[in-house]
């Protein structure tokens, strides 16, 4: 299945609703009719019991999460002057998880996915980097890192290097905006990073640029996928979705325990993966929130 990995949070838009960049993941994976399971701590506070409500009524597998009485992580969501985003998240149960087993999910093979805040935050940042690393280890498996940078929230910039780097070692599919990529690279065009990126273990680098076309870029070529326009209501989750829906891809071809399937995929397949995945990211900016269609949406 595609197992996601890192923080679940509330968003407040101004409603709390569930989110956080894996939690969204899984969700738009199950969605899109795709076995999915989600990887975290999840407080037992009533954001918690909200949060975990959603992935059952979703058909998310929560065999491998944690519960805790540490508080919920909370995102506020502000869309005048224009659109930003406030965090809550001190000592919060996203940050404290101890330990995973991936047993409970079943012998796979599995796509394991991962970023945004639970790549670096708290206790959790060292258990999920040290889980990929042994899943691709024992399993040469499909990691799918998408670091998805909040700059406001990262107050460490050589821990958060450090994490990124363990999961970039190990990570077979790589995908971030155009401004993630300027935080991370400064200065440095996104084809020269995703360049270099492929001469890394990743064959497949994935580039969003909002409202602009998205590119792929891999050793067999590189593809552009026009965005679909759409009245958006906001932007949360989209990138997520994006993700989502391109794991669901890889699924459905069967490349899921086979990292090397991936670099034979041609760029008529990455075409079709993409378009996909940026009809479903166009529908999840017509919603408010992080709201991923289902499959007979499309």
């Amino acid at each position: 299945m595609i197992v996601s990995c890192g923080e679940a949070l509330v968003d407040l838009v101004p409603d709390a609703v569930p989110g956080g960049g894996p939690l969204n993941v899984a969700v738009a994976a199950a969605r899109l009719g795709v076995p999915s399971a989600f990887v975290g701590r999840v407080s037992t506070d009533s954001y918690g019991e909200m949060i975990w409500a959603h992935l059952e009524r979703n058909r998310v597998d929560v065999r491998a999460c944690q519960r805790g009485s540490e508080p919920t992580a909370r995102a506020i969501v502000e869309h005048t002057p224009k659109l930003s985003f406030r965090f809550e998240g001190d000592d919060t149960a996203d940050t404290c998880l101890d330990e995973v087993n991936l047993a409970a999910l079943g012998s796979g093979p599995h796509i394991v996915h991962g970023g945004t805040l639970g790549m670096f935050r708290g206790r959790t940042a060292d258990v999920l980097a040290s889980l990929v690393e042994q899943f691709v280890s024992q399993h040469d498996g499909v990691v799918s890192l998408d670091p998805n940078v909040r700059p406001q929230i990262i107050d460490d910039r050589t821990r958060w290097d450090h994490y990124h780097q363990r999961w970039l070692a190990v990570a077979s599919l790589y995908r971030a905006s155009d401004e993630d990529l300027d935080w991370i690279w400064p200065g440095r065009p996104a084809e020269a990073c995703a360049a270099e990126l492929l001469t890394g273990r990743p064959s497949a680098v994935i580039v969003t640029r909002g409202a602009q076309n998205t590119t792929i870029y891999t050793d067999n070529g590189d593809v552009d996928v026009p965005h679909h326009p759409v009245d958006v209501i906001d932007t949360v989750g989209a990138g997520d979705t994006f993700v989502a829906s391109v794991l669901a891809s890889l699924w459905e071809l069967n490349v899921a325990g086979r990292p090397a399937a991936m670099a034979t995929l041609s760029t008529a397949d990455w075409a079709g993966i993409g378009g996909r995945a940026a009809a479903v990211a166009a529908i999840t900016c017509s919603r408010a929130g992080a709201d991923p269609p289902y499959l007979d949406e499309l």
